[in-house]
């Protein structure tokens, strides 16, 4: 069995903006997040809040399931999140 991957949504403070990605170590995306080291959308858009997060087994599995979020609505992503985080707490901290 290999080592897991994470597909995650990340927002804003004021949670207006959803951000999908994918990677083999969660605590160190988000913290990367975080400090804004990535230039891009994430930094561009003050993404610092894990709301989401699952497990894939496989890198083609984790990038498959990531393109599914990201090509689904706003709204889907948002039922996703409410079903595990209701008060879209910062699930990093307990990372």
């Amino acid at each position: 069995m290999g080592r897991s991957l994470f597909v995650y949504i990340m927002t804003n403070p004021r949670k207006t903006v959803l951000y999908t990605g994918v990677t083999n170590n969660l605590p160190r995306r988000v913290h990367e997040h975080k400090e804004k080291r990535v230039p891009g959308f994430a930094s561009n858009y003050n993404v610092t809040d894990l709301v989401y997060y699952e497990t894939a087994e496989t890198a083609e599995a984790a990038i498959a399931r990531e393109k599914q979020l990201k090509a689904g609505s706003r709204r889907r992503k948002i039922e996703l999140i409410k079903g595990m985080n209701p008060t879209w707490q910062d699930l990093s901290v307990e990372l």
